[in-house]
């Protein structure tokens, strides 16, 4: 099966043709860098993230550009309240965000531009557009002239007349029509200024994104990507202004995540609903939240919550908790690269080696089929139930029961290095895991060991009755133990 992606453009599925054979271009909107950022953030980052390890991962050569909107009015805004200056702002909120990418397990993508670092670039293409007649300066300002570009709208689906009828009259009235949407501002006093051809001013939103996907990737590519609210206007007047400049199609496909829902009601700062990434990641570690996010498909709303979270960090605990398994029967032994004959193999063993023989195919035709990482994690979670059944009814380890165990280690590294999960030392998470997930319930680690040691003295002691009393105790506080030859651990139940 080949790379089938969901084309906001057409509204269906596309087979993936590459501008140039073997290579990949992608473009996707950052962030404006006035504040931290939330799970919203955290979600199209991790989405796109995964797209450019997958195309990666088939062969594609990728070039993946990711800007920052370092100069805009929500920028110029905060730094007025701070009194300081816009770069202040934006240095700043680029450590944060760059931060935060890197607790999430993000790749670093091939470019990360800056819009203040274009602006020549940026000056060049309205220049252009105002030779061709698609723009206008008004009294320092330049406007795009939609009414110029016959197909402004074709990726939101809108109508222009329609639009046009419901326009506010009291849009600016340096316009000639209230849908046009400016390239160029004028500075106001104190305001940050470049010079240009219309005087001291700095760039539209939407004509940074088109300068800097040109520079680095030229005037057609293949992806470019962003959250759903970019579609309108951003992406539309990305299309418009690029397409009117150099008279050719600017994308091939339109990649478009979903929401982040509240409570079944969109995040978003205006509704006051939203959580930082690292107001979250007081609570949960970082690769819970990526594990959630991708637990979805990347198009559909995705419903936040503790419970959730909660539900993302079980499922992770499961899959890490195989993994030690796996490693501590390993433990360094040397294996065969060869998965062992069928005949050789119990009825557990050979359900095990065909979900080894497939799961590679499986995973993927899951992420050929526009990116299903829900899909993947569901194949993932297959292979555990049956490794599990598999370790469970081995009583002896020969070398063809420890190729197999090799075999299902190697293909949690392999899908984890597409998916930018399970990448810690399994032992070591479910340790710091076991702590966090103790913390959110306000029981100490060190007052559990402590009952665990009291329980071992009555147990040595035959006061069989005071040691289930401690396991009650603990299993009512949301602690199960664990006995064993070895001794007694714990888990959150």
């Amino acid at each position: 099966m080949a790379l089938r992606v969901y084309n906001t453009l057409s509204g269906k599925k596309e087979l993936f043709v590459p501008l140039i054979p073997g290579k990949a271009g992608m473009y996707v909107c950052g962030v404006t860098v006035y504040d931290y950022c939330h799970i919203g953030h955290a979600r199209a980052n991790v989405v796109f993230d995964v797209i450019f390890r997958y195309l990666k991962y088939v062969g594609y050569d990728v070039t993946y550009v990711r800007n920052y909107t370092d100069i805009d009015d929500k920028i110029i805004n905060r730094a007025n309240q701070e009194g300081t200056d816009y770069r202040t702002i934006s240095d700043r909120y680029i450590r944060a965000f760059d931060e935060d990418m890197k607790l999430l397990g993000l790749a670093r993508p091939t470019v990360e531009p800056k819009a203040t670092d274009h602006i020549g670039d940026i000056v060049a293409i309205i220049e252009t557009l105002v030779a061709k007649g698609h723009a206008y300066a008004s009294d320092g300002d330049v406007y795009f002239a939609v009414e110029t570009y016959p197909e402004y709208l074709k990726l939101s689906g809108r109508n222009l007349d329609e639009m046009l009828a419901g326009a506010r009259v009291e849009v600016v009235e340096k316009k000639r029509n209230p849908m046009d949407f400016a390239l160029w501002k004028c500075s106001k006093p104190g305001e940050p200024w470049w010079e240009s051809p219309w005087g001291r001013g700095r760039p539209g939103w939407h004509i940074e994104c088109s300068a800097m996907s040109m520079v680095f990737l030229g005037k057609s590519f293949d992806f470019h990507g962003g959250g759903k609210d970019l579609i309108f206007p951003h992406h539309e007047n990305e299309i418009a202004q690029s397409e009117a400049a150099n008279g050719c199609r600017f994308v091939s496909y339109w990649l478009h995540n979903g929401f982040v829902n509240i409570n079944a009601e969109k995040m978003s700062k205006s509704l006051g609903n939203f959580f930082t990434i690292r107001e979250v990641l007081q609570k949960f570690d970082p690769e819970t939240l990526r594990f959630f996010i991708l637990s979805a498909h990347y198009r559909s709303p995705i419903d936040f919550s503790d419970q959730s979270l909660e539900e993302a960090q079980t499922g992770l605990e499961r899959i890490y908790s195989c993994m030690t398994t796996l490693d501590e029967i390993l433990n360094g032994s040397p294996v065969s690269d060869e998965l062992p004959a069928i005949e050789s193999l119990s009825p557990t063993g050979l359900e095990l080696r065909e979900k080894i023989e497939q799961f590679i195919p499986r995973f993927i035709e899951a992420l050929d089929d526009d990116f299903n990482t829900a899909q993947v994690l569901g194949i993932l979670f297959e292979i555990v139930r049956v490794t599990n059944r598999f370790l469970t009814e081995t009583r002896k380890f020969t070398p063809l029961a420890l190729s197999l165990v090799a075999h299902v280690r190697h293909l949690f590294d392999e899908a984890g290095g597409v998916l930018g999960l399970l990448t810690s030392k399994p032992a070591t998470w479910l340790e710091v895991n076991k702590s966090t997930r103790a913390g959110q319930m306000d029981l100490n680690p060190d007052e559990i060991e402590r009952l665990i040691a009291l329980r071992a003295d009555a147990r040595r002691e035959k006061n069989f009755k005071r040691g289930d009393e401690i396991r009650d105790l603990l299993l009512e506080k949301g602690i199960q133990l664990l006995d064993s030859a070895q001794g007694t651990s714990w888990k959150v139940k």
